[in-house]
């Protein structure tokens, strides 16, 4: 009897119990869905899809043709930028966006006034960059007067609320006190920065300064997870710390952290000097108050520069480091690259490493060409002004794992083997055959050449041929040297002096005599040419021309003023000697036997 109402119940209970179940799975359904929706609509959540709201409007009298239904639904799909730091230079606003960009003719930087953010205007960005492999340089105009330097991007033609590219920081740095770079090195990392004073040419106590590795941004309150270590040597612009070993054991961990240099106090210099290097600051883990204390002791600089494991711009050969590699840093000499890169290709030089300081003359075009004709050159962005020595020690860095010697000289600089001319011996890879005789040397790290500076030589146009056939007078006296380097015996402080650099210790510098080889500097061309140095010069210890300083330097012409005036008779100028040695030389070694061409001179067809 129990059994047969065990079994009633069984079969009038059952069906209910599954619809309560069905029922309240339903339930727990829909309203996860209906927070999700939540989620996406509520803008305290500004995910990037936010902004993303395709609609697609068929008129009943019309039909779209698929193109448009595809520009439209393209359109619909683009993103607000990211803008992650701003640096004010003088001439220019620098916008970094962790972003890849494409279409920047399309891309507008967007300023809002003081006092009134609906008042906003939009002026055409400069120029457009990728920087470092992960993240994006734009170049914005100055703000207009009364209107913030905190400028957001604006794709043109599209009404995307341009508040989203500031919602995450809306901090403008000076250029004047600015961490701007870091790199791997080993052990170590090496930061970059401006406006720490430190005196130029000159090694500097590295006691004063340690580095922080960080997650936060620089407008954040909460500190979030940081570690400070000391560092190790400070000269000029550059500061090397020890890596915390967290990030020494595994570089992936430090993929996009935030670097910068601490200023430390006179308490952390004068007794908390430990051999570890490696304090750790985490609001979890020490007092909210020490932490607090500690942040008014030690002055962080303002930082923009991360660290990335990444070695996608190495190439190095298949059996081994290029035997003679060359850096430069430019600004507005694309029609110099060509004659100067297959020239000292010729010579022997078998890896470039161009650093573009801000140009807007179609340089990435020239070297797109070069590179397409297996030139091996590689261009890097370097947005900050007035840094070469900085920049040649980045690139030093660069050029370590993949070159055995680096040759640091300008694209106004040529190389030249009198002895061999007059002898009539070959001349191709001559350079790399100097260089590969010392590069198992004990002692020898640095080989210097003497330079001759040449003048316009009766000329008032750029030569046709190339500087190295057209500039054929010179002053009597070398001026100073260049240097090519064996990177891997560089002293650890990458101290530098434009050209040359302060080597290990046990390693010397070899003076070559003049008579076998010497550099041709095309230092004063024809005024078109030489006029343009005297809006920027890249050098950070080298006064720009309109400045009332050092008018007497060897950096300067002499008698020049600050002003971008012809003097009188220029063409006649810095004419002592003719000298038409390197001229015979491309000629003979290097024009078309038929036409009289040479390589960089562009086909008219």
């Amino acid at each position: 009897m129990e059994s047969e109402q065990r079994l009633k119940r069984k079969r009038i209970y059952r069906p209910y119990s599954r619809a309560q179940f069905l029922s309240r799975r339903s339930l727990i359904l829909c309203l996860s869905f209906f927070v999700f929706l939540m989620f996406l609509s509520s803008e305290r959540f500004p995910i990037r899809t936010v902004s993303f709201h395709p609609v697609v409007s068929v008129p009943s009298l019309s039909i779209l043709s698929k193109n448009s239904l595809q520009d439209s639904f393209h359109a619909k799909l683009r993103f607000p930028l990211s803008v992650e730091d701003r640096v004010l230079f003088p001439d220019h606003l620098l916008l970094l966006v962790s972003d890849k960009i494409d279409e920047a003719e399309k891309l507008d930087c967007v300023y809002h006034k003081v006092l009134n953010h609906k008042d906003v205007v939009r002026q055409r960005v400069l120029s457009v960059d990728e920087f470092d492999g992960f993240r994006s340089v734009v170049r914005c105009p100055l703000p207009p007067w009364n209107y913030s330097a905190a400028a957001g991007l604006m794709w043109r033609g599209h009404g995307v609320d341009y508040s989203l590219s500031l919602r995450s920081n809306r901090t403008v740095h000076s250029w004047d006190r600015l961490v701007y770079e870091a790199a791997f090195d080993g052990k170590t990392a090496v930061v970059f920065a401006k406006g720490l004073n430190l005196r130029p040419h000159k090694e500097s106590d590295p006691n004063r300064f340690m580095c922080q590795f960080g997650l936060k941004n620089s407008d954040e309150e909460d500190e979030g997870f940081v570690v400070m270590t000391e560092a190790i040597v400070a000269a000029q612009e550059v500061v090397r710390c020890s890596l915390p070993s967290s990030i020494r054991n595994n570089r992936d961990l430090a993929q996009g952290i935030r670097v910068t240099v601490v200023l430390a106090s006179r308490n952390d210099v004068e007794h908390v000097r430990m051999p570890s290097a490696v304090r750790f600051r985490n609001s979890r883990s020490y007092d909210h108050r020490r932490n607090r204390m500690r942040q008014k002791e030690n002055i962080a600089v303002p930082s923009v520069a991360k660290l990335y494991n990444s070695k996608s711009y190495q190439t190095k050969r298949n059996d081994g480091k290029f035997e003679l590699c060359a850096c430069t840093m430019l600004w507005n000499q694309a029609p110099a690259l060509r004659e100067w890169i297959m020239y000292h290709t010729w010579l022997g030089v078998e890896r470039w490493f161009i650093y573009d300081n801000n140009s807007d003359d179609g340089i990435q075009d020239v070297i797109e060409e070069l590179d397409f004709q297996d030139y091996n050159v590689s261009r890097h962005t370097w947005p900050w002004i007035k840094t070469q020595e900085a920049g040649f020690s980045h690139c030093a860095l660069r050029a370590r794992n993949e070159c055995k010697w680096v040759g640091f000289f300008d694209v106004d600089e040529f190389y030249y083997f009198p002895r061999h001319h007059r002898r009539g011996l070959p001349g191709q890879n001559l350079l790399r055959s100097l260089v590969a005789n010392y590069s198992s040397s004990r002692t020898i790290a640095e080989i210097r050449t003497a330079c001759h500076s040449f003048g316009p030589s009766g000329l008032s146009s750029p030569p046709l041929q190339g500087v190295t056939v057209g500039y054929t007078c010179r002053l009597q006296s070398p001026e100073r040297h260049k240097s090519i380097v064996r990177p891997d015996l560089l002293n650890e402080t990458l101290l530098n002096v434009v050209h040359h650099f302060q080597l290990k210790k046990g390693f010397r510098y070899l003076n070559v005599p003049e008579s076998s080889i010497i550099i041709n500097h095309y230092k004063y061309q024809v005024w078109e040419t030489f006029r343009a140095k005297f809006f920027r010069r890249v050098a950070t210890y080298v006064v720009d021309w309109q400045e009332n300083q050092n008018q007497g330097s060897k950096d300067r012409a002499p008698g020049l003023g600050t002003e971008a005036i012809e003097p009188p008779n220029w063409r006649k100028q810095f004419c002592e000697v003719w000298d038409t040695g390197l001229r015979d030389f491309v000629l003979a070694n290097l024009a078309d036997p038929a036409a009289g061409s040479l390589p960089w001179e562009k086909s008219l067809l």
